[in-house]
């Protein structure tokens, strides 16, 4: 196991379904994730407010309303660099309006299909609960 050096970041993210598919989104260009892909998330800065406020802020940035539900898998990664996270993952039951996913970096991938895409370490593994249909 790798030694945490630093404070662990905590991150909460959305698992949008629709049709068996689910919102994936690259990630903006770092250096160190340019071209993986995630599902959508925001660093918590209030960590009482995590299981209220999953992000990225559906209304804003997604531009849709959505009724955030349980809380359905929690994972702790440590990086190779020692950086360390801990992703709260909530369900999203409903939403209005629709997803846009005809922007840059978005798309629907299919419940089956998702451990075909590059995603990041610290996903992998809900990626593959996900796939195989043990969470949601």
């Amino acid at each position: 196991m790798r030694e945490v050096t630093g404070r662990v970041r905590q991150v909460v993210a959305a698992l949008i379904l629709r049709n068996g598919k689910f919102l994936i989104c690259q990630r903006t260009p770092a250096p160190a994730h340019a071209t993986e892909v995630g599902v959508p998330r925001r660093q918590n800065r209030n960590r009482r407010a995590a299981p209220r406020r999953p992000a990225p802020r559906t209304r804003g940035r997604n531009r849709i309303d959505a009724r955030i539900g349980d809380e359905v898998a929690r994972i702790q990664h440590v990086y190779r660099t020692g950086s360390a996270v801990e992703l709260r993952f909530f369900s999203v039951p409903e939403y209005k309006r629709t997803l846009k996913t005809d922007l840059p970096g978005r798309a629907m991938g299919h419940r089956a299909k998702l451990p075909d895409y590059d995603f990041l370490d610290a996903d992998l593994q809900l990626v593959r609960d996900l796939a195989a249909g043990k969470i949601l």
